[in-house]
This record gives C-alpha cells, sequence and structure tokens, in this order.
C-alpha cells in the first residue's frame, strides 16, 4: 500500500493506492460517512462490474449506501445529467455532511465532483477512479466540469476531494483501448519533467499494459506522486507550474473537438497525439532534438496509441484545428499558450506561438 500526501493546507487530502483496495473499501471510506450513509454515482459499464462488490463492502461496515446509476460516455458530463444528478441528491435528503462517492473513470469523477461543489453549497466527496487515465490524471488535484456547447469542460470548479482510493485490480475489466489511453497519461508525467521515469516507462510498457500488478502499481504511484507535489504548488494553475500537465492536451483537445469528442477518439489518445505534435512542434522551432520526438513516437507506437494526425484519424487543416483551438480555456488576452518542450523531461509554457505557424506544421502532415 501506498499513501500519498496532496498537501493543500486545509484541502488536504490522501491519496491511497492499494491492489485489492475495493475489498476494504469500508474500513477505507467509514471516516467519511458521517451519518452512516455514502452516495454512490457510477455509470452502467462500471456499476455492472463493480458497484455490487462496493456495496456488499461498505455494507460490511454497516453503512448504508444510495447508489444512482447514470449511462456511461462523455454525453454523461452535461447540464440535464448535472441536474438530474442533484435533484436525486436533494430527493435523498443529502446534507452538506454527506459524501458522495465517485465510482468511475474521469467522465463520473468530474460530473460527481462538481455536483458536490454546488450541491448545498458544498459537501464531501471521494474518488474511487476505474480507469487508468482517472487513476493518475483526472482523480487528482480537483479539477471538476461539465461540458458545454461551447466545448469541454468550460463549466467547472476547483473543489478538492476528501481522498481518493486507487485498486489497480479494478483495471482487469478495462477494455484494452481504455487502459492503452490512460497509459498516455503515465508516459506524460515522464516527459514533463522526470527523464528516469520516461525511460522505465520505455523498458516497462509492455509489462504495464499487460495488467501485470506490480508494474501498474508502479506506474500509478509515480504518476500521482507527481501530480500530487505539482498540484500543491499550484493549485489553481496560477503560477503556470500546474499548467505542465496539460502537456499534449492543446493540440489534443482540438483533435477532439474535431472528432466530435466521439468514439472516434477518445481523451488519452488524444492527449498521445497531442504530445507528438508538441515534440514535433518544438523540433521545427528548435527547441528539441528529433531523436527525442523520435522517442516519443516510438513509445506511443509501441503501445498502439496515437502519434501523428493520420493515426488519430484526423484529417482537418491546420486552420481547422486552429479554430478548435481558440475556444481553449487557457486563452488569454488573444494569446493561447503552448507546452513544448527541449527535450525528454524539459516541457515548458511557451506564450509566443504564432498560431499561423502551428496551421503550417499542421498542414504538413504532422
Amino acid at each position: 500500500m501506498t499513501n500519498i500526501p496532496v498537501n493543500l493546507a486545509e484541502r488536504s487530502y490522501d491519496i491511497c493506492v492499494e491492489a485489492g483496495s475495493l475489498a476494504n473499501a469500508g474500513t477505507h471510506l467509514e471516516p467519511y460517512a458521517s451519518n452512516g450513509r455514502l452516495f454512490v454515482i457510477t455509470d452502467d459499464n462500471v456499476g455492472k462490474n463493480w458497484l455490487p462488490a462496493l456495496e456488499a463492502a461498505l455494507s460490511e461496515k454497516g453503512l448504508n449506501v444510495v447508489s444512482h446509476v447514470l449511462p456511461a460516455g462523455e454525453q454523461t458530463k452535461s447540464w440535464n445529467v448535472l441536474e438530474d444528478l442533484t435533484d436525486w441528491l436533494l430527493a435523498g435528503g443529502v446534507e452538506r455532511s454527506d459524501t458522495l462517492v465517485a465510482l468511475g473513470g474521469g467522465v463520473i469523477g468530474d460530473l460527481t465532483g462538481f455536483a458536490a461543489s454546488v450541491i448545498k453549497r458544498g459537501c464531501n466527496f471521494v474518488q474511487l477512479p476505474t480507469s487508468l487515465l482517472s487513476q493518475v490524471d483526472s482523480s487528482v488535484g480537483g479539477k471538476t466540469a461539465i461540458n458545454s456547447k461551447a466545448g469541454k469542460n468550460l463549466v467547472g470548479s476547483f473543489y478538492q476531494p476528501s481522498f481518493v482510493l486507487i485498486d489497480p485490480l479494478v483495471l482487469n475489466s478495462l477494455p484494452d483501448r481504455e487502459l492503452k489511453a490512460g497509459y498516455a497519461e503515465v508516459i506524460k508525467y515522464g516527459l514533463i519533467d522526470n527523464p528516469a521515469f520516461f525511460d522505465w516507462c520505455e523498458q516497462n510498457s509492455y509489462a504495464v499494459l499487460d495488467r501485470n500488478s506490480d508494474a501498474l502499481s508502479h506506474a500509478i504511484a509515480q504518476s500521482v506522486t507527481a501530480k500530487a507535489a505539482i498540484v500543491a504548488e499550484d493549485e489553481k494553475e496560477m503560477s503556470g507550474k500546474r499548467a505542465l500537465l496539460n502537456l499534449g492536451h492543446t493540440f489534443g483537445h482540438a483533435l477532439e473537438a474535431e472528432t466530435g469528442y466521439s468514439n472516434k477518439l477518445v481523451h488519452g489518445e488524444a492527449v498521445a497525439a497531442g504530445m507528438a505534435l508538441a515534440f514535433g512542434y518544438s523540433v521545427r522551432r528548435g527547441h528539441c532534438d528529433a531523436s527525442d520526438a523520435a522517442r516519443v513516437e516510438a513509445i506511443l507506437q509501441s503501445a498502439d496509441l496515437p502519434h501523428n494526425l493520420q493515426t488519430a484519424s484526423v484529417r482537418a487543416s491546420g486552420k481547422q484545428l486552429i479554430g478548435h483551438m481558440l475556444h481553449d480555456k487557457k486563452m488569454s488576452a488573444g494569446t493561447l499558450p503552448f507546452l513544448l518542450a527541449n527535450g525528454i523531461g524539459q516541457t515548458f509554457l511557451a506564450h509566443d506561438v504564432d498560431l499561423d505557424d502551428v496551421a503550417r506544421f499542421l498542414d504538413a502532415g504532422s
């Protein structure tokens, strides 16, 4: 078992990474059931695999479990579903001292966290992430959101969970595509500022994707430790440090928008292609050696992840993709910062990127 603290003064919390911990969820979550009950929110995919086990584990501790199952998919992060969820909570007599439990991937975590932040002006919530992507990224750091007509995650809040419980064994039910998509975010932590971890990923990709418990636990713990440190330093993306976590996301979100935020290209796949594009563009600007960009492309290709526009099945023009980027929530005073790199583990935030030049780079067939 690995316990990782997120140090945020009165908003501090712990992340527990432990294989098999879902079976002991009652012990872990009992301290957060102040009224002897927990409101569990999940989706129909995760629910059929893990909700009965969670309910049994909580019931063993005498806890009253009230569960709500939502449709799976990105469309669940919407105003309509948020309204239905909050109405359900209010009808169930939720109080500010109650705790919501998000059992699922990033969609359920984001929606539940946002609901927790607004219901009765804020109640507690706990994350039980069930996808690799949510375990290493979205469950940690307090970003909660829903999507709107204008784009993804544009309506939300910073709202920290009370606790995060990560069980690598739940990934055994995760489809291979989703596991690979989550692995893109693992690789990201090596590319940001930890070249030794990137080396480890190059040597252990097969073990992680083969669901080796030790390899998964190490990859998750290393990723979460890295994110916790960045979040503690820059909780609300004010200093620029936390922006490093967006490596690959500016390009990636444009690819997601172009594919309609659909199953054609899931988030982790878009981030994978986005990271390769960020390194390719860094080479174009003279920041990064081509050999580093080649290593990034190689590890993504070995994990069967998109590593350019073609493998992401995106055929839009550079101008079209730039149009999507202009809706990015990181836009400020008409400019868009980009995460670029001086090499493996040397990511930096560039504020002087010419979007016309980015369009030409994309049109060149990157």
